[in-house]
Order: C-alpha cells, then structure tokens, then sequence
C-alpha cells in the first residue's frame, strides 16, 4: 500500500510541474528605435486569452501555462510568437513594409488594409516628399485612383479642386476634409507635417453622412514617440519657375497682312500702307511672363519621453508667379504642434494645434486676355487713344500697373482629445476640433484713361475692403469596443454622436476719392464719407449640425468580413420638418485566399471580394426656407426714384440637401509572392435631389417683381458609373537595388437622369452676344458644351446656295469662305435650334503611372498624369476687326481649296463667330508632373558631423504636358455648369528644383 501511494504522489508531482502556470510581465518595442509600442494586441495561441500593451508598451498576464507560445500583433509591424519560458519576457518588433501599407484610416477609427470593406487610396509620406507640393491636394493628382486633380488657376495660391469620381453634382462636388480628426482644408497645412491622407470613395463614407456624398478625405498628420531621444529635421527647397508654354500669335508683319486682308474683303481702306519696316513687333506674352522663384524651408522636432510624446514645427513657403510677379504671389507660415500626454495608464490627453498666415498679390483675369489682343504694333508704353482695337482691349502693362490688391489670412485649427481605455477591448474618445479663420482684402482702383470710352477708363478712385471672421466648433464623443466570442467570432462596435457649429461674420465697403490717387492712401477712413456711392455691407451665417451614429463590424474567423453603420443628421440651414435624416451603408468581404481551396497556392497570396451599397448626403443650399432682402429694387419717394432692397429669391420651405447612393464592386489581390497588387472596382451612383437654382415657376408667385428671382428647387438626378483599376509590380527587391511600377486608371461617366418638367438649366459665357455655352439636361452630361456644329468651310457661292440657309443665326449673307453649319434637326434651315452636344469639359479617363527606384545611395521617382477624352472651350479670342489673332488664321481659307477648317477673314457680319465646335478642342493630355533624382549619404561619414541623415536631391514639377490643345494649360477646370471655358487661364508652372533632407 506504501508504494501505491507513493507512485501515487509522484504522479501528481509529475502533473503539477507540467501544468505548473506562472506570471508573466514584459515590454514590448520597435526593433529599430527602441519606442514602446502601445496597443500591440498579445494573445494565447490556440486560446481566446490576450491582452494589449499600454502606453508604455507594457503588458502582463497573471497565470501561464510555462511552454505556452505568445502571438504579438501590431499594425505596420510582422507578427511574431514567442514561447513563453521566463517571468519576464521582453519583445521587439520588426517594422513591416507590406504591413505598413495596409494601415489604413477610416471613420473613427483604422483597419487592416486586408480587412478593409470598402473602396479607399491612399498617399503616404514618401509620396509626398517625392511630389513636394505647395499644396498637399496637388499630390493626390495620378497617384491615387478615382481622383482628379484640377486647378482652378496655376496663380501662387490659387484655390485647388478634387473630383472623386467625377462630376456628381451640378453644385458641389468638392470632398470633405478630415485632419486628425477635425473639418479642416488641405491648403491650410504644412505638406511637410502630414504622414498619410487616405481617400473614402464608396458608402463606407456614409460614417460621416450629410456631408460624405462627395468622398471624404482623410488626413493624419505626423507626431512624436514616446521614449525617444529628440530628433530634429530640417528640409529646404528652392525652385527656379518658368511657363512652360506660350500661345502662337501673330508678330506686327504677319498681323499687318492679315489686317490689310479682311479690310480689302469688306471694300475698305488698308490701315497698314507700309509693312516693310514693322518687324515683328512687341511680343505681349513676353512682357507678362517672367522667370521667378519658389522657397521653401521647414523644421520639425519630435521625441518623448516615459509619459509623454511631441512633435512641433514650422514652414514657410515663398512663391512668386510666372506672371507679373511683382503682382503675383503668394506667401505661407505654418507652426504645428502635436502633443500627447499619458495622465494614468488608461487615461491619454492629446492637443493638436496648427497656426498659419497667408498673404498674397493678384491681377485681374482679363491680363492674359488683353495681353493675347492687344497689337504687337504697339510699343510697350504705346496706349490705344484712338480705339483703334475697340473699347474693350488695353494694353496690358498699363492695366498690370493700374493693378492694386493684397489678400492677407491667419488661422488656427485643431482639436483637443481625451482617450479613455476603462477595461480591457473598450475605447472611449471625446474630442474637441476647432478652427478660426480670419481673412482681409484691400483693393485699390487708381483714376486712369487708356483712351476714349474704354471700358476700362476710371473717372474716380475708390477702395473695397473686407474683413471676415469664420469659427467652426466641433464636438464628438464616441466609445469602440473589440471583442472575440468563441475564438472565431470577431466583433467591432463604434458609438457616437457629434454636434457642430459654423459660425460668420464679415464686412464689406467700398469708397470713393482715394486721397492723392495713391495705393499708400487707400482705406475706406480716407473716403469721400458724403459720397452717396459709398457703401458699407455685412454678412453673417449661423449653421448648426447634430449627428448620432453606430457601425457594427464583425468578421467570421477574419475571412468572412461584414460592416454596417448608420448615421442621423440634422442640419438647420432647412426647414424644421426638412432638417433631420437617416444615411446608412452596409459593407462585405469575402477572403477567397483563406479558404482552402487557395491557402496554399503559389501564385496568389492573397484575394478578396468586397462590395458596398448605401446612402450618403451633400450638404449645399443654406436658408433657402427663407425669403432675404437681397434683391435690388427701386422706389419712387417724393417724386425722385431711390434705390433701394427688395425680396430676392422666392423661399421654398421644401428645400433639403442632396442625396447619394453608391453601389461599389471590388477586387483586391496579391500575386507571385506579392510582388503584383492589383484593386479594380465598378461603380455606381446616382445622385438625387439635385438643387437647381432660379428654377421656372408661375409669374404669379412674383418672382418677376423688381429685384426677384425664382426660387431654388430639389429637381435633377444623376448617375454615375464607372471603374477603376490599380496596379502595382514589385520588378526587383534587393538590398542594394529597388525597382517599382504603379498605374491606375479611372473611367468616369456622367448622365442627367432626370429634371422636373424636363427644365434645362444654363451656364457659361463666351464672347459676347452668344448664348450660353454650357448645359444641364437629360440624357446630357452634367455641364456639356451646347452649341452649333460645324461642317468645313464653304468653298465656293454653288455650296452656299445649295445649302440650307444660315440666316436665321443673324448674319444676313453667307459667303465661301464662311462656316458651314450643319442642320442637325433636318428642318431645312440652319438657326440655334440646330445646337447640339458639342463637348465635355470632363474627362472619360483619368490615369497615373509612377516609377520608383533605388540603387545603394541614389533613389529616384518619376510620376505621369493623363487625362483622356476632355475638351475645353477656346475663349481667350477678341472678336474684334483690328485686335492681335491666333496664328492658325495663317491657314485661313484664302479662295476654293485652301482650307477647310480656318474661315476667312473680313470685317463683314458674319456667322463665323458663334459658338461652336469650332472653338471646342481635344483637351486630353498627358503630362510629367514629377521626376526626382537624390542621393543620401552613408551613415558612418555623418557620424563624424554629428547628423544621422543627409539627402541631396533634383527634381523637376510639370516637366512636360503631351496636348493636342492650343491654349496654356488643358488642366485649368473648375465646376460644374460653365467648366473648362478658357478665356486666357494663368498656367501651371514648370519648376526645377534643388533640395536638402538633414536630420541630426
């Protein structure tokens, strides 16, 4: 018995000690730096056991079985498992490139690239430096798919436009912007300060629901690590500017002959008896264009110690134009701060702040335009007293110095965030955003004559200032919660609400008799104050927002993806019954590659389907509910008419926002050892509830009083469809030798699917005495050229007579030499009913194509834009006897057989100049926005100097543009009804620059 009981116990001993548990503590850090790593998810393998580490990287589990394995998961890091032999178990992760790309931000809150529902692209910082743009929207032009890029002037400064998906809306279509978590704008950051910026494309943006119709994009921008020693950075660049292209016109012999030309066709006296001794004259465009100079210069700190991280810095960036530049500049500063503070283990505080200051100089629109018409005859002081080239055309140098305005603004934007993890997979964050803009204008209009009834001729001085103030405050709350049922079972549960606050104010005057005629002496407190033109204005807006939203994310063993989410929106820009609704969107994925049927295949790592559909809103109109007193109106007091304020826009209490629904199909996948990444995705939207303003309805409403307008109206829908398609080859992947390839493209299309009682809206101008260029109908693009079509030139009078008649256009003869119309309805005469699709200022297809590459030191990039399938209007021609001209009147048609696209030249009426396709170009292009060449310098010589990095490098912005069109710049564009009408746009500059990376 002695024995049984001691083989007994010894059993027992020998269970204990194989079961024995114990407790285990540890740290876990970057491999490289050193830095803790917060949130770094630990789990039990084989268990649903685990843990995160907190601020300080720290974790611990009270028991463990000894032999265990550890599974340490962090994002942009490779995961890594670890048997668990010691009390004290301290862990390193390696940074994870692949992994690091799969970071990706998404509404309140991040995800695994491979777990993402949705359509998103994203830029990072590599992008960014490669690009170095003033304004960080510039960089999302060709890098990432289903977005377009466009300026709306290459002037320093100038406001820049993002279109994801094409034109939507006949309004709006520009996205929302969300800087670390506040509304913000991307042209108010420092380039330099921003990590990565992610595009939401598809209903995943429905998170952010009345106004996420258009995409969201969202920016992070960079921050200190905790326990790291301070790291400064400094980097510069100085760029050397120049146009890269100017018009071909006629020089003073050429202009003189043509002259001469169309003044002996119309039986009149030649201006020019003697050309022999005219040369080739002044050349206008190189009087305006100049070389000119870009600086930039930026500094960063950043480290952190035990509790605490930081990041501050400051830019500023210098430009002048490549036109008048002493007239045409622009000057940013930046200081940035991002601060986070541990108060206890679960409690985290953070504060971000960003203060800027712009100021800048600008001319009015019509220089280009009067530099392209005015005559090379004329020397450079030489004014047009006589008229002879109308009243409508000046010199340009004259009007350039008669120019006087200075632009200046200063803000600060940002947010305050408490953190709060109370146990174990629960998040809570509120915060507050906040940004204050102030913004200043002075103007001044000296008295000047360029000769008799010019319109341009000032017979008082006067002044106009504004000054502006606008707060934005913005309030949200909301709790995360992670949590594994059953092993395989993965749940994510966000929570929250948001309440917003815009508020403005400004003021508005503008005086007259400026002491001395002197810019020195122009403030509206040295104003005639007797002056009855004087005027004195005020605006204010007071817009409130309230918001409730949930999503609900869940994965079935991380193969099987599902998300949905709902958001509840008010807004108090409508009326009581039309400010509240619900926006939603449900999100799934399939991972193919998991399944086993692919698990181990060879050629493809990785595959995924997904797919969204949901609702989301676009926030225009504001007060329409309303009637204001912003009409015009006149009144007779006493006998006299008076000026005064009438009732403007009818109300109409029915007004609400427009509504979205997308329908997104994708495919992301992986092959040959990830080597080749490819997404493609089809698309659709439609876009309801467009808001169309001045809409026809009954006289008896009285909108047709003095001063009245019709109301606007909730009466289009659109449709978008589409696709995308992104590529990306890994060619080489060594550690002396790099080679990679990017192209993505986008097919866009756009219809107007339905207007209330089928009303056709309006827009765009062109010459004078033309009807308008653009439209908005159904079965039409949004915004498309409506004009006449052309069909050649007439060659000889038999052609004329036995065409239809052109005549109802106005003209009262048609000769050989003039347009031939065509009669598109078959009526049997030519008149504007015969008007028909004649363009699209928007583009069918967007591209970008990027190489990358390393080699020891040396790195360099290159990066492509195209856009395919655009056209523009050509409207920078005077359509006047005597002004300057294009030189492709060279080719005129001169008699049968001579031409069959350039009509002739006379100072007769004719047709010639309506609109039409004849004005109309292919404006697809394909440009070299950016090429780079640097060199970075060993680490074991910058020891010696006390650095840890030094890069040198080239590089050279908008080297080339490949176009078939004849104006400056194919990607000039802006909005919806009335884009890509060219009348003389300031173009985008080529730049070379010279930069320096110093990091100590």
């Amino acid at each position: 018995m002695r024995k049984q009981i001691t083989l007994l116990l010894l059993l027992l001993i020998g269970f204990c000690a194989s079961a024995q548990t114990i407790a285990v503590k540890g740290v876990v850090k970057d491999a490289k730096t050193g830095d803790p790593l917060p949130g770094v998810s630990i789990l039990i393998k084989g268990t649903t056991v685990g843990t995160e580490t907190d601020f300080d990287g720290l974790y611990s589990f009270a028991k463990v079985e000894e032999g265990a394995t550890f599974v340490f998961n962090y994002l942009g890091y490779a995961a890594k498992e670890v048997v668990v032999n010691q009390q004290t178990l301290n862990v390193s992760l390696e940074e994870s490139a692949e992994a690091l790309d799969e970071i990706v931000v998404v509404g309140y809150g991040k995800q695994k690239r491979k777990d993402v529902t949705g359509s998103v692209s994203i830029v990072g910082e590599k992008t960014l430096e490669a690009l170095k743009p003033i304004d960080a929207t510039s960089a999302l032009q060709g890098t990432t798919s289903g977005v377009a890029v466009n300026l709306s002037s290459g002037a320093p400064g100038a406001k820049v436009n993002i279109l994801i998906r094409g034109v939507s809306s006949n309004t709006n279509n520009q996205p929302l912007t969300i800087v670390d978590g506040y509304e913000g704008d991307l042209n108010s950051i420092n380039p330099n300060d921003i990590e990565s910026i992610t595009v939401l494309k598809d209903a995943q943006a429905a998170i952010y629901g009345i106004k996420g119709a258009n995409g969201v994009v969202l920016v992070t921008t960079k921050r200190g690590k905790k326990n790291k020693q301070a790291t400064v950075k400094y980097d510069t660049y100085a760029a050397f500017q120049q146009t890269t292209k100017k018009l071909d016109y006629l020089n003073a012999t050429e202009y003189a002959l043509v002259l001469n030309e169309a003044y002996a066709a119309s039986g009149q006296t030649v201006p020019f008896s003697n050309i022999s001794d005219l040369g080739v004259g002044t050349n206008w465009q190189d009087e305006l264009f100049n070389d000119a100079m870009l600086v930039n210069h930026n500094i960063s700190l950043s480290g952190g110690g035990e509790n605490f991280r930081y990041f501050v810095s400051a830019s500023r960036t210098e430009q002048d134009g490549i036109i008048a530049k002493e007239k045409s500049n622009f000057v940013r500063n930046n200081i940035k701060l991002n601060l986070g503070v541990d108060i206890s283990e679960k409690l985290n505080f953070s504060l971000i702040a960003n203060y800027y200051t712009s100021a800048s100089e600008g001319f009015d629109a019509s220089l280009l335009f009067n530099g392209l018409n005015y005559a090379p005859t004329f020397g450079v002081n030489e004014e047009d007293t006589n008229n002879f080239l109308g009243i409508e055309v000046v010199n340009p140098l004259s009007l350039l110095n008669n120019t006087f305005g200075e632009n200046e603004g200063n803000g600060i934007e940002g947010n305050f965030k408490l953190e709060y993890k109370p146990i174990e997979g629960l998040n809570v964050v509120s915060r507050v955003g906040y940004k204050i803009y102030n913004e200043k204008q002075r103007s001044f209009t000296p008295i000047q004559n360029y000769g008799a009834s010019k319109v341009y001729n000032k017979t008082q001085s006067s002044v106009y200032q504004y000054k502006t103030t606008s707060t934005r405050v913005l309030w949200e709350t909301f709790a995360t919660y992670q949590k594994t049922f059953s092993e395989n079972h993965n749940t994510t549960f966000t929570l929250g609400t948001s309440v917003q606050n815009d508020l403005f104010d400004g003021i508005y005057t503008t005086g007259f008799d400026v002491p001395n005629n002197s810019y020195e002496f122009a403030d509206i407190s040295l104003t005639n104050s007797q002056s009855e033109q004087r005027s004195l204005n005020t605006g204010n807006g007071d817009i409130r927002l309230t918001s409730f939203f949930g999503r609900a994310q869940y994965d079935y063993k991380g193969k099987y993806l599902f998300s949905g989410l709902i958001r509840r929106d008010g807004a108090s820009v409508f009326a009581e019954d039309q400010r509240v609704d619900n926006f939603w969107s449900v999100t799934t994925g399939w991972k193919i590659s998991d399944e086993n049927f692919l698990k181990d295949s060879k050629t493809i790592n990785f595959l995924k389907l997904r797919a969204s559909y949901g609702t989301l809103g676009n926030l225009v109109g504001d007060n329409l509910y309303r009637s204001l007193l912003d009409g015009e109106g006149e009144y007779v007091f006493n006998g006299s008419l008076v000026d005064g304020t009438a009732q403007g826009a009818l109300s109409n209490p029915s007004a609400t926002w427009e509504t979205a629904e997308k329908l997104d199909i994708g495919l992301d996948m992986n092959l040959f050892d990830d080597k080749l990444t490819i997404v493609a995705d089809y698309f659709e939207e439609t876009r309801k509830d467009l808001l169309i303003e001045n809409f026809p309805v009954s006289g008896l409403l009285g909108s047709g009083a003095a001063g009245g307008e019709n109301p606007t109206v909730n009466a289009g829908t659109s449709k978008n469809t589409g696709g995308e398609l992104a590529i990306n080859y890994k060619a080489i992947s060594k550690e002396d030798f790099s080679l990679n390839f990017g192209y993505n493209v986008t097919y866009v299309k756009n219809k107007v699917t339905d207007v209330l009682d089928d009303a056709i809206v309006e827009g765009g101008d062109f010459g004078i005495g033309n009807l308008p260029t653009s439209r908005m109908e159904v079965g039409q693009p949004i915004g498309y050229f409506f004009g006449l079509q052309t069909d050649g030139i007439f060659q000889t009078q038999a052609e004329v007579d036995a065409h239809p008649s052109q005549t109802g256009l106005g003209a009262s003869v048609t000769s050989p030499g003039d347009i031939r119309y065509k009669d598109t309805n078959n009526d049997g005469v030519i008149d504007f009913d015969d008007r028909v699709n004649i363009g699209n200022p928007q583009a069918d297809f967007y591209m970008g194509f990027n190489i990358s590459a390393k080699y020891k030191n040396w790195d360099f990039t290159s990066y492509l834009y195209a856009e395919l399938g655009k056209d523009m209007v050509r409207n920078f021609e005077r359509f006047l006897p005597n002004v300057n001209k294009p030189a492709y009147y060279l080719d005129r048609w001169t008699g049968a057989g001579t031409s069959n696209s350039v009509p002739r030249l006379t100072n007769d009426a004719t047709n010639n100049r309506l609109f039409s396709d004849f004005f109309v170009e292919d404006a697809s292009f394909l440009r070299m926005q950016n090429i780079q060449i640097g060199y970075t310098f060993a680490p074991d010589l910058l020891e010696k100097v006390g650095l840890s990095k030094l890069r040198l490098y080239t590089s050279i912005n908008n080297l080339f543009t490949l176009t078939d069109y004849t104006g400056y710049d194919p990607s000039i564009n802006d909005g919806a009804i009335g884009a890509g009408i060219d009348s003389g746009n300031y173009p985008s500059a080529r730049q070379f620059l010279l930069g320096l990376n110093v990091e100590f």
